[in-house]
């Protein structure tokens, strides 16, 4: 019988994720995959797995699991609480999760996404090469409810590894470089010089899609509507009031708000773990 992990709550919000579906933008479809991967990366070397496999992302805690047979689970991410049946288990090292077992995930005390690794990875039906799930088309398999059953696979890469002490998250403020462009030409200087000198806040209209921040408005030079055109992860969106995107794992392939700047790809995973009430600021690649 396959192993399977059963979800007892979800949380705010747990799906199954993995490094994304990449190459499929021009069937409309985005990348997707893990908001913090290096964290889901890390998560799934403790546990002797491919960087590729998949686990399951927790959005502010609240995840609780039980395992129907012996697991090797590895937990990474936003920190924060967690217990099998009671017992305090640690971030950043691989732990047994015995059959009949539960384990919860209380609320992080930094960041917003915790990781889930399972020892041979989740393994849920792929689509188009990825079993992440993708909550603005759809693809992928639901996000987790109360009773969902996750089958585990049997496949491993290497031992499971023990790291040396995993850098804690900031907390309260980010840090993020960019790169103006590709319409930052619609732009005053002024606006140019609000954006990197200037903090943004992250604001409860926060999901996998986007994160609104608020902070100066930013005014336009140009008022003519913009054609839509090519969208990606840790694009700056400015929004028809000013008003700033950044652009998350699940945003579409094509947008019409002018992109001032564009997050570089090696910082993406901290904007991952912005939650409602941080502050970013944003400097110059």
């Amino acid at each position: 019988m396959q192993p399977m992990l059963t979800v007892l709550a979800p949380g705010p919000l747990a799906t199954v994720q993995d490094q994304g579906r990449p190459g499929h933008a021009v069937l409309g479809v985005s990348h997707s995959g893990a908001a913090d991967r290096a964290a889901l990366r890390l998560a799934n070397r403790l546990v002797g797995n491919a960087d590729t496999a998949a686990g399951v992302e927790a959005t502010l805690g609240g995840l609780q699991v039980r395992a129907e047979r012996d697991l090797l689970v590895a937990l990474t991410g936003a920190a924060g609480p967690a217990d099998i049946d009671g017992h305090p288990v640690p971030s950043g090292e691989p732990v047994r999760l015995g059959v009949g077992a539960m384990l919860r995930l209380g609320a992080p005390v930094t960041g917003l996404r915790t990781y889930l690794a399972v020892s041979g990875g989740i393994a849920v039906q792929p689509v188009l090469g990825s079993r992440a799930t993708d909550t603005l088309s759809g693809l992928g398999p639901a996000p987790l409810t109360p009773g969902t059953r996750l089958p585990v696979g049997s496949e491993t890469v290497s031992e499971p590894q023990r790291w040396g002490a995993v850098s804690p998250l900031p907390h309260g403020e980010l840090r993020l470089r960019v790169v103006l462009g590709p319409r930052h030409d619609w732009f005053p200087t002024g606006a140019i010089e609000h954006l990197l000198t200037l903090p943004w806040t992250v604001q409860s209209q926060a999901d996998r899609v986007g994160v609104r921040l608020s902070g100066r408005t930013l005014e336009r030079n140009r008022r003519d509507e913009l054609p839509s055109e090519g969208c990606l992860r840790g694009a700056l969106q400015v929004i028809t009031d000013g008003a700033l995107i950044l652009l998350g794992p699940d945003c579409p392939v094509t947008g019409g708000y002018p992109v001032i700047a564009v997050v570089i790809d090696a910082d993406n995973d901290r904007g991952g773990q912005a939650r409602p009430g941080d502050r970013i600021r944003f400097e110059r690649a």
